[in-house]
C-alpha cells in the first residue's frame, strides 16, 4: 500500500482530528490514499463513519496503545 499522505494530529483535542480529516478528504484525488494518526479515543468510530458516509474507503483501523491509525482511500 502506498500511502499518499499523513495527518499526524497526535496530542490534539478531540474533535479536532475527526474535523481536520474531514478537510483533507476532499483534497484526494481518486485512488490516493490518508493515513491519519491520532491519540483522541473517540476518533475510533468518527473517523471511519464520517470518511465511509461520505464515499471513501476506510483500508485500515489499528490502536497502538493510544494511538489510532487510520487509512482512508478515495475511489
Amino acid at each position: 500500500m502506498n500511502i499518499t499522505y499523513t495527518l499526524n494530529l497526535q496530542g490534539e483535542a478531540c474533535p479536532y482530528p475527526a474535523i481536520a480529516t474531514l478537510d483533507g478528504l476532499p483534497q484526494l484525488k481518486s485512488g490516493e490514499i490518508l493515513e491519519v494518526l491520532c491519540d483522541c479515543p473517540q476518533s475510533i468510530n468518527s473517523i471511519p463513519n464520517d470518511a465511509i458516509s461520505r464515499g471513501f474507503e476506510v483500508l485500515e483501523v489499528q490502536q497502538d496503545g493510544p494511538t489510532l491509525r487510520f487509512v482512508i482511500k478515495k475511489p
